[in-house]
Protein backbone atom coordinates (compact mmCIF):
# COMPACT_ATOMS: atom_id res chain seq x y z
CA UNK A 1 0.00 0.00 0.00
CA UNK A 2 3.02 2.53 0.71
CA UNK A 3 4.22 1.80 -2.92
CA UNK A 4 1.40 2.63 -4.01
CA UNK A 5 0.78 5.91 -2.37
CA UNK A 6 4.63 6.64 -3.22
CA UNK A 7 3.49 5.43 -7.09
CA UNK A 8 0.52 7.68 -7.17
CA UNK A 9 1.74 11.18 -5.07
CA UNK A 10 4.98 10.72 -7.90
CA UNK A 11 2.05 11.30 -11.10
CA UNK A 12 0.38 13.91 -9.01
CA UNK A 13 3.83 15.57 -8.66
CA UNK A 14 4.64 15.18 -12.51
CA UNK A 15 1.22 16.52 -13.37
CA UNK A 16 1.66 19.82 -11.49
CA UNK A 17 5.12 19.93 -12.92
CA UNK A 18 4.22 19.87 -16.41
CA UNK A 19 1.18 22.29 -15.75
CA UNK A 20 3.42 25.14 -14.32
CA UNK A 21 5.87 24.56 -17.29
CA UNK A 22 2.68 25.56 -19.32
CA UNK A 23 1.74 28.98 -20.24
CA UNK A 24 -1.37 30.79 -20.01
CA UNK A 25 -2.33 29.46 -23.27
CA UNK A 26 -1.62 25.85 -22.44
CA UNK A 27 1.30 25.46 -24.68
CA UNK A 28 4.52 24.54 -23.12
CA UNK A 29 6.69 27.32 -23.59
CA UNK A 30 9.47 27.07 -25.93
CA UNK A 31 13.09 26.10 -24.92
CA UNK A 32 15.62 29.00 -23.83
CA UNK A 33 17.88 30.06 -27.29
CA UNK A 34 21.33 28.71 -27.22
CA UNK A 35 24.15 30.90 -27.66
CA UNK A 36 26.56 32.06 -29.83
CA UNK A 37 30.74 32.13 -29.83
CA UNK A 38 32.20 35.05 -30.59
CA UNK A 39 34.29 35.52 -33.69
CA UNK A 40 37.69 35.40 -31.00
CA UNK A 41 36.92 31.74 -30.60
CA UNK A 42 38.31 30.72 -33.56
CA UNK A 43 40.97 33.06 -33.47
CA UNK A 44 43.18 30.11 -32.97
CA UNK A 45 43.05 28.41 -36.46
CA UNK A 46 45.54 29.21 -38.46
CA UNK A 47 44.53 28.20 -41.68
CA UNK A 48 41.94 30.65 -43.42
CA UNK A 49 39.78 28.67 -45.13
CA UNK A 50 39.23 25.99 -41.97
CA UNK A 51 38.56 29.03 -39.82
CA UNK A 52 35.72 30.45 -42.30
CA UNK A 53 34.25 27.02 -41.90
CA UNK A 54 34.46 26.88 -38.67
CA UNK A 55 32.56 30.73 -38.73
CA UNK A 56 30.08 29.60 -40.98
CA UNK A 57 29.22 26.55 -39.06
CA UNK A 58 28.77 28.76 -35.54
CA UNK A 59 26.59 31.56 -37.71
CA UNK A 60 24.46 28.55 -39.25
CA UNK A 61 22.86 27.98 -35.67
CA UNK A 62 21.02 31.05 -36.79
CA UNK A 63 20.55 30.17 -40.24
CA UNK A 64 18.74 26.46 -39.68
CA UNK A 65 16.94 27.43 -36.96
CA UNK A 66 13.19 27.31 -37.10
CA UNK A 67 13.20 31.41 -37.03
CA UNK A 68 14.71 31.17 -40.48
CA UNK A 69 13.32 27.84 -41.65
CA UNK A 70 10.22 28.72 -41.23
CA UNK A 71 10.63 31.52 -44.21
CA UNK A 72 13.30 29.71 -45.64
CA UNK A 73 11.25 26.82 -46.98
CA UNK A 74 11.49 24.76 -49.62
CA UNK A 75 8.45 24.82 -50.82
CA UNK A 76 5.44 27.56 -51.63
CA UNK A 77 3.88 27.75 -48.03
CA UNK A 78 5.42 29.21 -44.89
CA UNK A 79 6.18 26.92 -41.72
CA UNK A 80 4.73 28.06 -38.22
CA UNK A 81 6.26 27.31 -34.67
CA UNK A 82 9.10 26.03 -33.51
CA UNK A 83 8.06 22.69 -34.85
CA UNK A 84 8.00 23.71 -37.96
CA UNK A 85 4.18 23.05 -39.12
CA UNK A 86 2.78 24.04 -42.13
CA UNK A 87 1.30 27.38 -41.82
CA UNK A 88 -2.33 27.67 -40.65
CA UNK A 89 -4.68 28.76 -42.53
CA UNK A 90 -3.32 27.36 -45.29
CA UNK A 91 -1.53 30.15 -47.91
CA UNK A 92 0.91 30.14 -50.41
CA UNK A 93 3.96 32.28 -51.73
CA UNK A 94 2.25 34.23 -54.66
CA UNK A 95 3.93 35.62 -57.54
CA UNK A 96 6.19 38.46 -54.70
CA UNK A 97 6.63 35.88 -51.87
CA UNK A 98 4.12 37.79 -50.15
CA UNK A 99 0.96 35.43 -50.73
CA UNK A 100 -1.73 35.47 -52.92
CA UNK A 101 -4.17 38.04 -53.91
CA UNK A 102 -6.91 37.95 -51.63
CA UNK A 103 -4.31 36.24 -48.62
CA UNK A 104 -1.41 38.60 -48.64
CA UNK A 105 1.02 38.43 -45.30
CA UNK A 106 0.39 41.68 -44.58
CA UNK A 107 -3.78 41.07 -43.87
CA UNK A 108 -2.45 39.36 -40.59
CA UNK A 109 0.89 40.00 -39.99
CA UNK A 110 1.33 43.99 -39.30
CA UNK A 111 4.60 45.91 -38.22
CA UNK A 112 4.42 44.41 -34.73
CA UNK A 113 3.80 41.41 -33.25
CA UNK A 114 0.22 41.09 -31.95
CA UNK A 115 0.87 38.17 -28.81
CA UNK A 116 -2.62 38.20 -27.56
CA UNK A 117 -3.35 36.09 -31.17
CA UNK A 118 0.05 34.68 -31.27
CA UNK A 119 0.78 36.35 -34.67
CA UNK A 120 4.24 37.86 -35.33
CA UNK A 121 4.99 40.63 -37.43
CA UNK A 122 7.29 43.06 -38.43
CA UNK A 123 7.42 45.58 -41.57
CA UNK A 124 7.13 43.77 -45.00
CA UNK A 125 6.27 40.53 -43.64
CA UNK A 126 7.00 37.68 -46.49
CA UNK A 127 8.38 34.34 -47.61
CA UNK A 128 12.36 34.41 -48.89
CA UNK A 129 12.55 33.93 -52.25
CA UNK A 130 11.91 30.23 -53.94
CA UNK A 131 15.56 30.46 -54.90
CA UNK A 132 16.81 30.82 -51.46
CA UNK A 133 14.74 28.26 -49.85
CA UNK A 134 17.14 26.38 -47.21
CA UNK A 135 14.85 23.69 -45.71
CA UNK A 136 16.17 20.00 -46.32
CA UNK A 137 19.53 21.88 -47.07
CA UNK A 138 23.42 21.17 -45.86
CA UNK A 139 25.06 24.24 -44.24
CA UNK A 140 27.18 24.12 -47.94
CA UNK A 141 24.50 24.00 -50.04
CA UNK A 142 23.03 27.00 -47.66
CA UNK A 143 26.07 28.77 -47.76
CA UNK A 144 26.41 28.51 -51.63
CA UNK A 145 23.11 30.39 -51.97
CA UNK A 146 24.25 33.26 -49.80
CA UNK A 147 27.14 33.96 -51.92
CA UNK A 148 25.53 32.86 -55.44
CA UNK A 149 24.45 36.32 -56.68
CA UNK A 150 21.84 34.85 -59.39
CA UNK A 151 19.70 33.23 -56.60
CA UNK A 152 20.39 35.72 -53.72
CA UNK A 153 18.58 38.74 -55.20
CA UNK A 154 21.80 39.75 -57.06
CA UNK A 155 23.89 40.87 -53.45
CA UNK A 156 27.72 40.57 -53.29
CA UNK A 157 29.44 39.64 -50.07
CA UNK A 158 29.36 43.65 -48.95
CA UNK A 159 25.54 43.32 -49.59
CA UNK A 160 25.20 39.97 -47.78
CA UNK A 161 26.34 41.65 -44.72
CA UNK A 162 24.50 44.63 -44.84
CA UNK A 163 21.20 42.51 -45.60
CA UNK A 164 21.84 40.50 -42.20
CA UNK A 165 22.64 44.07 -40.53
CA UNK A 166 19.86 45.94 -41.00
CA UNK A 167 16.37 43.84 -42.50
CA UNK A 168 13.83 44.12 -40.32
CA UNK A 169 12.66 40.13 -40.54
CA UNK A 170 16.24 38.97 -39.65
CA UNK A 171 16.02 41.16 -36.72
CA UNK A 172 12.84 40.24 -35.54
CA UNK A 173 14.20 36.58 -35.19
CA UNK A 174 15.18 37.41 -31.83
CA UNK A 175 12.30 39.34 -30.81
CA UNK A 176 9.74 37.01 -31.95
CA UNK A 177 6.67 37.03 -29.93
CA UNK A 178 5.33 34.64 -26.95
CA UNK A 179 5.29 31.13 -28.05
CA UNK A 180 8.73 30.94 -30.11
CA UNK A 181 12.00 30.48 -29.35
CA UNK A 182 14.73 33.20 -30.62
CA UNK A 183 17.49 32.32 -32.34
CA UNK A 184 20.79 31.96 -31.27
CA UNK A 185 22.71 34.42 -29.29
CA UNK A 186 22.09 38.21 -29.73
CA UNK A 187 21.56 39.83 -33.65
CA UNK A 188 24.84 41.47 -32.93
CA UNK A 189 27.18 38.53 -32.27
CA UNK A 190 25.38 36.60 -35.29
CA UNK A 191 26.39 39.74 -37.40
CA UNK A 192 30.10 39.62 -36.50
CA UNK A 193 30.22 36.15 -37.00
CA UNK A 194 29.00 36.90 -40.45
CA UNK A 195 31.51 39.52 -40.65
CA UNK A 196 34.52 37.48 -39.99
CA UNK A 197 33.65 34.70 -42.34
CA UNK A 198 33.51 36.97 -45.16
CA UNK A 199 37.14 38.44 -43.55
CA UNK A 200 38.10 35.19 -43.48
CA UNK A 201 37.12 34.47 -47.41
CA UNK A 202 33.95 33.38 -46.91
CA UNK A 203 34.91 30.03 -47.93
CA UNK A 204 31.77 27.47 -47.53
CA UNK A 205 31.55 24.13 -45.49
CA UNK A 206 31.32 20.91 -47.68
CA UNK A 207 28.16 20.78 -49.29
Amino acid sequence: MRGRRRVAAFAVLAVAVMAAARNSSGQTPPAAAAQLRPPAAFAGIAGRRARAIALFTEAGKVLKHPRCLNCHTGTDQPRQTDAMRPHEPLVVRGESGQGAPGMICGTCHHPDNYDPARVPGTDAWQLAPASMGWEGRSLGQICAQLKDRTRNGGRDLGAVLSHVAADNLILWAWSPGVGRTPAPGTHAAFVALMQAWVGAGAHCPPP
